[in-house]
């Protein structure tokens, strides 16, 4: 039986920091540029899109879809202990694709398209991954 993914601490620079530190209270927190309305990832204090600096933080639903997927069968140290494992994009309800993985979810169970939730692995030291789960109802 393998055991549960590693839960690294993320680098938090002052970019992120906003992101991170909601993460550790269980809320998902996206940027959005507040001239051309588009929703910012990975976080940063800059529009992509049209280069403004006018961005805001807001509360994501924290609700998406598995856009694409692999299955890890052979990983390297501290991962190999938890093969086989899910890495997705998920894409969110707000539009961004993010990279995470996919838990609580068997690997021949996953297909694109599935509905997902967000949900937080504590890494012990404040910042928590953001991974997600099959979407219960």
């Amino acid at each position: 039986m393998s055991e549960p993914l590693p839960t690294p601490v993320p680098e938090v620079t002052p970019e992120t920091a906003a992101f991170w530190s909601a993460t550790a209270d269980g809320t998902l927190l996206l940027p959005r540029c507040e001239r051309c309305d588009t929703v910012i990832w990975y976080p940063r204090s800059f529009c992509p899109a049209c280069g403004s600096l006018e961005t805001t933080w807001f509360p994501a639903s924290g609700l998406g879809s598995v856009y694409s997927f692999t299955i890890i069968r052979r990983g390297a140290a501290p991962y190999d202990r938890s093969v086989p494992y899910i890495v997705a994009y998920v894409e969110l309800a707000e539009g961004p694709r993010v990279l995470t993985n996919v838990v609580e979810c068997e690997p021949d169970e996953v297909e694109v398209g599935m509905a997902v939730e967000v949900v937080f692995h504590d890494t012990g030291e404040g910042p928590a991954l953001y991974r997600f789960r099959p979407l219960r109802r």
